[in-house]
């Protein structure tokens, strides 16, 4: 780790909080730049340093060359914690910048979208796999625009061996957004990242992931037998073939077949606007927004809980 003393940072306000780690806003005391600091507890990570090495590995290797990849700027240590100096993003997370806004159009859901797998491709072609791209994984630069974000969180992120490109065996990420080969230990590669990807769509055109159930055991079988369907019927009458399309494209169990990330980008639906995007010709420009807020706030405040339990198992696993 760097040498750098944590003098050199003057922290500020929490802008997050996570099971093993707090996000705090700094400035540098020499320039006076602002930056997000990601204090990682030491206690709390006993045994999994690994993860935030490998981290790190990752983002110095590839977060400055995407504007849309969070840039490491920094590393250091002290006796107790971990600290990661990256882009600060005023905009917080997409998740609760969507709840937020006044209205919510799939064209809005599809800029998302392709931002995102620019990222991704750019990733892959470093031969690097994120493996939990989720939304609250994607983080916005500031409030004016859901297209200003970056990808963050490279805790789980592998540099793949060039000659061995599905050779990941370990489970790992969000249940919701993983793939069946993550599931099932099959081996695993840049395919996983587009599994996520088309899931990531259908939660932002509805609200909801596509294999919800009411509990983990039924929603893993959902997702290792690609069960899902564009329902109930009031929230998908308005979505675009394209965009369904689009999912059916990544929500392929058969990983062989799902469309890769530089595929994605010439799909139909995530081309630029005013090209082949075709909405629904009952009401083009639906707001989706009242669907999909009560879900959205919905998940927040689950999300919280859980946050809230993983904290309380892990300092339990480590007591002082």
């Amino acid at each position: 780790m760097s040498a750098l003393a944590p003098c050199e940072y003057k922290t500020g306000k929490v802008l997050g909080q996570g099971s093993y780690a707090t996000v705090k806003e700094a400035v540098h005391i020499k320039t006076g730049h602002r930056y997000a600091v990601k204090v990682i507890s030491k206690k709390l990570m006993r045994g999994r340093e690994h993860m935030i090495l490998n981290e790190i590995e990752i983002l110095k290797k590839v977060s400055k060359g995407h504007p849309h990849i969070v840039t490491l700027h920094d590393y250091f240590e002290t006796p107790n914690s971990l600290y990661l100096v990256q882009t600060l993003c005023t905009g917080g997370e997409l998740f609760d910048r969507i709840c937020e806004r006044g209205s919510f159009f799939e064209e809005d859901a599809a800029q998302i979208v392709r931002t995102v797998v620019d990222a991704v491709a750019y990733l892959h072609q470093q031969n690097i796999v994120h493996r939990d791209i989720k939304p609250e994984n994607i983080m916005l630069r500031s409030r004016d625009s859901l297209s200003d974000l970056v990808i963050a969180d490279f805790g789980l992120s592998k540099i793949l061996d060039q000659d061995k490109f599905d050779g990941l065996m370990t489970t790992c990420g969000t249940v919701s957004y993983m793939a069946p080969e993550v599931i099932k230990k099959s081996g695993h590669g840049k395919a996983v990242d587009l599994w996520s990807i088309g899931v990531l769509a259908y939660f932002l055109l509805c609200g909801y992931t596509p294999f919800d159930a009411s509990n983990s055991a039924e929603e893993i079988q959902n997702i290792l037998g690609g069960k899902y369907k564009f329902e109930p019927i009031e929230f998908w009458r308005d979505i675009s073939e394209p965009a369904k399309n689009f999912i059916r494209q990544t929500l392929i169990v058969d990983r062989t077949q799902r469309l890769t990330a530089r595929d994605a980008l010439q799909h139909p639906w995530l081309r630029p606007k005013n090209d082949d995007v075709v909405l629904s010709p009952e009401t083009p420009n639906k707001d989706l927004l009242p669907n999909v807020r009560e879900r959205f706030n919905a998940l927040t405040m689950f999300r919280k809980a859980v946050d809230v339990v993983k904290a309380v198992h892990l300092l339990q696993a480590h007591p002082a």
